[in-house]
């Protein structure tokens, strides 16, 4: 049995614990917004947070995150009340297919909660795992750099702008 905390929420995970954790999100959890792109941790479809950094939670094993927070897409915010990232995302229009997004997204959110106001090469450099075979880069850049400013702009301080629990 392994304890994790998800997106505010305890649970005890009853399977092997070298199961890479984006088995547990999407099998056990339903949690579906972390993707199976590649499983060799080349792509960040399956980017989720662990502590606040980026994690491709395809090469993670959950015997390593007990007593971690993880935070995944769901815990970012609700269609009814989308958080910053969100908001900024849905109003550049920032996804084509949206299968890389929620990989994109996570990646910002670390990004984003370590630094409100990134330069173009931090988000460029927190990206670097992430494919997106769609072409949006340039409006996910610009929606990650929007999110900043809506965080801003609410007077969210930068560990505060999800919406977990």
């Amino acid at each position: 049995m392994v304890s994790l905390t998800v997106n505010g929420s305890p649970h005890q995970i009853d399977t092997d614990p070298a199961t890479p954790l984006l088995y547990v999100l999407r099998d056990e959890l339903a949690l579906n917004g972390a993707k199976y792109g590649c499983g060799l941790g080349q792509c960040g479809s399956c980017t989720v947070v662990v502590d606040g950094e980026a994690v491709l939670s395809c090469m993670v094993p959950i015997m390593l995150l007990e007593g971690r927070e993880i935070t995944t897409i769901e815990g970012l915010g609700t269609i009814d009340e989308p958080g910053p990232l969100q908001e900024a995302f849905i109003e550049l229009q920032a996804a084509q297919c949206g299968y890389c997004i929620p990989g994109m997204m996570m990646s910002a959110h670390a990004l984003l909660r370590r630094n409100a106001q990134p330069s173009e090469e931090q988000i460029r450099e927190a990206l670097a795992t992430n494919l997106c075979r769609c072409g949006t880069h340039m409006r996910i850049l610009a929606a990650i750099r929007r999110a900043g400013e809506l965080m801003q702009a609410a007077s969210l301080p930068a560990t505060d702008q999800g919406r977990v629990g």
